[in-house]
């Protein structure tokens, strides 16, 4: 009988599953290297010396069989291949990360017996409070519901917190953050305001339009980052609510919200409506693999309200 086919279809296997695997060591070696696309700078972050780490880098590279970086005297871009990987590595380490801190909860030690099951619920601060309001007092009515945590965030963490781990669910405000991976349902749409200082002259409008509030002489729109980036202008880099809030009082700044943001508004500010701006959509959303019953419970009565 003739085995030559069947070796070397056997090898080519073990050769492709070789390759095919990848450690973590390795994804976040070769993440340090891709964010900051400079050796010397993803060493110090990693806290290892650099020669090591171009090693390690070339070593991967040589098992995958095709080349990450593109080295030249100008610096180190991603190659095609390199920015496959850098989008996939990040959402592999993000999964391992959140393996490990679920998997640490479900089990977590020193509960009495019978201790009700915890989500951690992720929000941005400030948003959605008679929603939260109404969704926690209903679920809490629920028999067998779980303990709730509230895990209040900034702007745009909720996708990165539900990703890594660190909530089990969240309330998401689209077009503002993105579902792209995630099971969603919608809960409630709302129009915009223009939070304005109080006295400024267009505070007293009855509405605004998105062109007027985005060309206020002495008035730039507030930024705030999307995935860790902020978008190009001339307008502030916004952090969190209580930033934001101050520098519109100052005069510094005005913001595009959504009406419930009334909520938190200071006597300093002023809010028009805006005749043309999209909705935003608040939704809640949880991993697409979640097979939690707790979380299925906080759905339904989310769904309900």
């Amino acid at each position: 009988m003739d085995t030559t086919d069947a070796t070397d279809t056997t090898d080519a296997t073990d050769a492709t599953d070789a390759t095919a695997t990848l450690e973590t060591r390795e994804l976040r070696y070769f993440l340090a290297v891709a964010e900051e696309l400079h050796f010397g700078r993803a060493a110090e972050r990693l806290g290892m010396a650099q020669p090591p780490l171009s090693r390690a880098i070339q070593q991967l590279e040589r098992r995958l069989g095709v080349c990450l970086l593109s080295r030249n005297r100008r610096g180190v871009s991603l190659t095609g291949a390199g920015e496959v990987l850098l989008h996939e590595g990040r959402a592999a380490l993000d999964a391992t990360a959140a393996a490990a801190r679920r998997t640490r909860r479900a089990g977590a030690t020193g509960r009495p017996s019978g201790h009700r099951d915890r989500l951690v619920l992720a929000l941005k601060a400030g948003a959605s409070h008679e929603l939260l309001h109404r969704l926690l007092d209903a679920y809490a009515a629920e028999p067998d519901a779980a303990e709730i945590e509230v895990l209040p965030c900034g702007m745009c963490e909720q996708e990165e917190m539900l990703r890594d781990g660190r909530a089990d669910v969240a309330l998401m405000h689209t077009p503002y953050n993105s579902l792209a991976g995630f099971d969603s349902e919608e809960l409630m749409s709302e129009g915009r305001i223009a939070v304005l200082p109080a006295g400024h002259p267009l505070a007293k409008r009855r509405t605004l339009s998105l062109a007027e509030v985005g060309d206020i002489p002495g008035l730039p729109p507030a930024r705030w980052p999307s995935h860790g980036t902020y978008a190009p202008g001339p307008g502030p880099e916004i952090r969190d609510q209580t930033q934001l809030a101050q520098l519109i009082a100052l005069g510094r700044t005005v913001a595009v919200l959504p009406v419930s943001a009334r909520a938190w508004l200071w006597a300093e500010h002023a809010a028009v409506p805006l005749t043309d701006a999209p909705p935003v959509v608040t939704h809640i959303a949880w991993p697409a693999h979640s097979r939690s019953l707790a979380l299925a419970g906080l759905v339904r009565t989310a769904t309900r309200l």
